[in-house]
């Protein structure tokens, strides 16, 4: 059978022969090989002009399209690596920090004070937390998507690395002034529970997707204690990330680390909010009792 591919502005830009199990990535690989389309990643094919993107792996019997069928093309633009958006991301903020830290004359001018040892924990802190997040890139992700449009590149460490130059900044400064010794340490307690079940969290959803897989299913609680969270909410991982920066807007009292620390929430709501939709959509057993990011509330 023949189906058509229509461009921008409801051009046809190739017609092409296909069967029953010919995949929407077997269609992207031909319109690159025939020079109809930049490469695979860059392509966005949907069965309506304005629907939702078809998956690389559907076919053209599970979307039910018949010879003389017309499926959408759309350039995503430059695309890049996840895995390499997330190293770049997370590689400013400890690389940053630590220049702040260790080269203080440069941001105060000549500086006669001892720094706080709050100031040396929260820089152990910070620097274990983008620590651990790169080497989370690096062995523990798994992702679903290849890559991401380029120019969110710029946008993300423009967030990272600049949020950290306004923490860093406070926190070092040679008038800083520590919190009390009670809310240093239950921050710093707060803080070291968080990321351990954050990095649990990532272990559990990485053991759920095979190897080179786009595999989806229910993320639930394994025998590690950290990943109990899952009965109660869909996205734990971000639960315990916000939880770790309450963690150490505590122990520093420092605003531009609160001031952090929402933005990054709220940004990671949104993200759970559609992830927990995205869930009750595609498992019609999906736990009812799950709230998306708040157990019990949101």
């Amino acid at each position: 059978m023949e189906i058509e591919i229509i461009g921008s502005g409801s051009k046809s830009i190739a017609k092409l022969t296909v069967n029953d199990n010919t995949t929407i990535g077997d269609i992207k690989k031909d319109l690159h090989k025939q020079k109809k389309a930049p490469y695979v990643a860059r392509q966005c094919l949907k069965a309506e002009p304005k629907g939702k993107s078809l998956s690389d792996s559907q076919t053209i019997k599970s979307l039910s399209l018949k010879s003389g069928s017309k499926l959408y093309f759309k350039d995503l633009g430059p695309q890049i690596g996840w895995k390499t958006v997330f190293l770049t991301e997370y590689a400013g903020p400890l690389v940053v920090y630590l220049w702040v830290y260790t080269r203080p004359w440069i941001f105060y001018g000549s500086v006669n004070t001892e720094m706080d040892f709050v100031a040396h924990v929260a820089a152990i802190c910070w620097s274990i937390h983008y620590a651990k997040r790169l080497l989370e890139t690096l062995f523990v992700h798994r992702f679903s998507h290849a890559t991401m449009p380029l120019r969110n590149l710029f946008k993300n460490c423009s967030y990272y690395w600049l949020f950290t130059m306004y923490v860093a900044y406070h926190v070092n400064h040679p008038q800083y002034t520590p919190p009390s010794q009670l809310y240093f340490l239950i921050g710093l307690a707060i803080f070291v529970i968080c990321e351990l079940g954050n990095l649990s969290i990532h272990l559990a959803l990485r053991d759920l997707r095979p190897p080179g897989t786009n595999v989806r299913k229910i993320p639930v609680a394994t025998g590690n204690p950290f990943t109990a969270l899952f009965n109660f909410v869909s996205c734990p991982n971000y639960t315990y990330e916000v939880g770790s920066w309450i963690g150490f807007t505590l122990m520093t009292r420092c605003l531009p680390a609160g001031l952090f620390m929402f933005a990054g929430a709220y940004q990671m709501t949104i993200w759970a909010l559609g992830k927990h939709r995205a869930y009750k959509k595609e498992f019609p057993n999906y736990p009812k009792n799950r709230t998306s990011i708040i157990p019990f509330v949101l």
